[in-house]
Parts: C-alpha cells; structure tokens; sequence
C-alpha cells in the first residue's frame, strides 16, 4: 500500500517557545510534517529555499520585517500558501490582501491552545489545495464608480463567503454604488475580527458598512456583516426587512458553521423572494449551496464566483453543480453584473 505523502510545513514565529509547542502539537496530525522553522522573515526565506515547504504558518508581528512586509516581498516572487497567525489586530487583512490564503487567531491563554491547534491544522490543509500562482488577479484595482440611481425591484443582495472572501467581498462592496439595495453579508471570520473587517470596508468603499446587530433595518447603501460568532437572518416587518441574530452554541452550527451562509439564504428564500439577488464567492465546503437553490427557486437572481478567480473553489462548485447558479462569473465582473441587474429590474 502506498504512504501518504504529508504536508510538508514551515513554521516562522519569533517565540521559540511557541514554535515548539506548534511542531509537537502540528507533527500529531498524521498528515503533516514540519520540515523547519524560522525565527525571522529572512530564516524563513532561507528555509523556503532550502526545503520547499507545501504551507507556511506566519506570524503577523516578526522582528526585523514583520510578517506582512514578508508576504509583500515574498509572494511575487515565490507565491505559496501561507496561513497567518495573528493576535487581535485588523493588519491581518493587509496579509490577506497581499496574497496570504487565511489567518487563525492566536490564543490568549493556555485553555484556548487546543482549538487554535485544531483550527489552524484544517486551514493548513485548505490552504495546501489553493492555487497561489495566480493570486496577483486578486490585487487588481477597482476602477473610480459614477453615482447610479436604481429603479428596480430588487429589495436586498445577500453574499456569503468562506476561504479568500475578505478579498472577494472587498472588490463587490468597492465595485457598488451607494444608491445599491441594503446587502447582507455572511463571511466565514472569528468574532472580533468580523467587526474590524466591518470597519475597513467602511473606511474604504463608498457604502456604509457595519457589523450586523439584532434588529438592524436593511435600507440601500447600506451593508451589514454577519458577527463571527452568530446565525443572521431576514425576516419581514411590513415592508421593512429587518436582521435577526442567533448567538452561538455548539448545537446551532449548519454546516459546521456559526455564521452560516446557508441560514441568511433561507431566510431570504422565504421572506424576500424574487426581490433578492444572491451571490455565493470563493470558500471551501458546501455552505450556502443548498441556500442559493432555494434563493432562486423562489425567484431571487443568483451569482457564483467562477474557479478561475476562487481561492477555493469549493462552495461556488457545489452551488453551481446544483444548478442554483444563474450567472458564473469572474470575481472582477460581479458587481458589474450586479449593477446591471438592478438597472433591468
């Protein structure tokens, strides 16, 4: 019977004691291998060369070139899969946003070391089947947006994404004017970070973007990102369509997830109908697949990211081999085809 090859991991964390505890608890999985570590960008690079490693775990704070500089400089010129390991702070999305595949939270304490281990092997795997060779379509600029005054039916655009949705979702929310109907967002993200990511996209698109709250009313131009650790809904109030939020526990995931993607689907499946646009973008796993079939049977227009521009093209697939896919499109054209949805509707 033929071994199964490991992933082959490069570990680069300036605490030498967290890079032990990350090779013993990591090497535990079967199906990794820690080929080296590095204790600065410049060890890292050298060990790159060296061993070739598969994934590469990184931390956002390094001496001498912290971990988002590295990534800058690094993946023009030897793109791979990195996973960040960062503390509670928003520069985790200038990683991402230099081609950086996904980042986990580094615990406070002790008690959370578990699950940061187990976290962070499921995204070293994900990360291991990304394609980084082309990651530069990711970077590529929005161009300058003139006002639009829609008059359409359209009452609400809902998206989700998972894996590589920061940026996906960046470049729709940028690409969107402000006169668009009210979007609400499910991105597979911890809490906290969920907040700052409302916030940047606040700060830099022309929408008024805010971390959804129970009974937020959904108005045009307005975005609402789903918190990481809640369920968000659509329901109706006469003609207002209002948010509702579920916390967390371990017995409401779907999927596997809490937010989940496939919740805000149904919800404006039944309450919105074909008063809805839904678009499904890069993420790994089925989440929101079955959501956006139901979201078109009903008669909402449908939108998936094509593979060509998914990080991973894992949800997007699921949903367009369901047949929930109206139009499959590039990232860089889904706002566009969104606009001119709301122009004919």
């Amino acid at each position: 019977m033929k071994k199964r090859k490991k992933l082959r991991v490069l570990i680069a964390d300036d605490s030498a004691l967290f890079r032990a505890v990350l090779e013993k608890k990591l090497s535990a999985d079967q199906d990794i291998e820690i080929v080296a570590k590095a204790a600065n960008p410049y060890e890292a690079r050298d060990m790159i060369i060296k061993h070739r490693p598969d994934v590469m775990t990184l931390d956002v704070e390094m001496p001498k070139m912290n971990g988002i500089e590295f990534v800058k400089k690094l993946m023009p010129q030897y793109p791979m899969p990195i996973v960040m390991v960062s503390s509670l702070n928003d520069t985790v999305f200038d990683a991402l946003n230099a081609g950086a595949v996904d980042f986990v939270n580094k615990p406070s304490s002790s008690d959370g070391v578990d699950m940061f281990i187990k976290e962070l092997i499921v995204k070293i795997k994900i990360a291991s089947t990304v394609n980084v060779g082309d990651f530069k379509h990711l970077n590529k600029k929005v161009t300058s947006l003139n006002e639009v005054n829609y008059n359409s039916d359209i009452r609400l655009i809902a998206i989700g994404a998972s894996t590589g949705g920061t940026i996906a979702v960046s470049k729709v929310l940028k690409g969107l004017t402000r006169g668009v109907p009210g979007i609400v967002i499910v991105q597979h993200m911890p809490p906290v970070f969920t907040k700052m990511f409302a916030e940047r996209m606040n700060n830099e698109c022309l929408l008024a973007v805010k971390e959804a709250e129970d009974g937020d009313e959904i108005t045009p131009g307005r975005a609402f990102i789903a918190p990481g650790d809640s369920h968000i809904r659509v329901t109706r109030k006469g003609s207002k369509y209002i948010i509702k939020t579920e916390k967390y526990n371990e017995k409401n995931k779907v999927n596997g997830h809490c937010p989940s993607v496939d919740v805000l689907f149904n919800s404006v499946s039944q309450n919105v109908r074909d008063k809805a646009i839904g678009v499904i973008l890069t993420g790994m796993g089925k989440d929101g697949a079955l959501g956006l079939k139901r979201m078109k049977a009903s008669g909402a227009i449908t939108i998936g990211q094509d593979q060509s521009t998914s990080v991973v093209y894992g949800m997007p697939k699921v949903a367009y081999d369901l047949g929930a896919v109206k139009y499959q499109l590039p990232i860089e054209q889904i706002s566009e085809k969104i606009q001119m949805i709301l122009k004919k509707n």
